[in-house]
């Protein structure tokens, strides 16, 4: 079968349900952004898919900065891992970023648009914004890019490979997805809870008694 991953046997079917599609995503993009051990790298948003980046970026070993609004987010990124926390209600981050040098790669977990281009800046010379998720245009300044050698790629999520070996990292280096769950039969209000927003941070449905 080509769409077959095995789950280790340290992973539940509920803790592996949301590495599958999250995790997958920001595990690829990170492992395929160019980025080496010992770079700054900055995830942007700390949600769904940001919660997940930050803890990966760190047990990768990159210097892991967290971006998000609001300063009540700072004590979960420093949890997840990360070494420096941008709260861009208060800062601009790409002149936080510049602070300690500029970062290797952002990945872009947030569909904000402006969010990105207010980050844009904080990149490194050569360094890469990775976008996984839009919902609209994105506007870039190409002076910035050219004069720095930056660039901007899309990364989607993967095939059933790569959630494999998402899982395999996730098992070994104790990357976990916060999850509310909700059993099968309660799909309907685990929808709309999904919908509203509010979910810390992915919702699963469980079969499981």
């Amino acid at each position: 079968a080509k769409a077959l991953a095995s789950v280790p046997e340290e992973l539940s079917s509920v803790d592996s349900a949301p590495l599958m599609c999250a995790g997958i995503t920001t595990f690829n993009a990170l492992r395929n952004s160019g980025a080496r051990g010992g770079d700054v790298v900055a995830v942007l948003g700390i949600g769904g898919l940001g919660h997940l980046g930050v803890q990966f970026a760190a047990k990768m070993g990159f210097k892991t900065v967290a971006i998000a609004r609001g300063k009540d987010k700072e004590p979960l990124a420093k949890k997840l891992g990360a070494i420096r926390y941008i709260d861009s209600r208060e800062k601009n981050p790409a002149a936080e970023l510049n602070k300690f040098g500029g970062a290797k790669v952002i990945i872009a977990t947030v569909t904000n648009a402006d969010a990105m281009t207010a980050a844009l800046g904080g990149l490194a010379a050569n360094g890469v914004l990775v976008v996984i998720g839009a919902t609209g245009p994105l506007s870039v300044d190409p002076i910035l890019l050219i004069s720095g050698q930056r660039s901007v790629k899309g990364w989607y999520s993967g095939t059933s490979i790569d959630s494999q070996d998402t899982l395999k990292f996730s098992a070994l280096a104790g990357v976990q997805s916060m999850n509310e769950i909700f059993p099968l039969e309660r799909v309907t209000e685990a929808y709309e809870r999904m919908m509203s927003g509010k979910a810390r941070f992915r919702v699963v449905l469980s079969m499981e008694g």
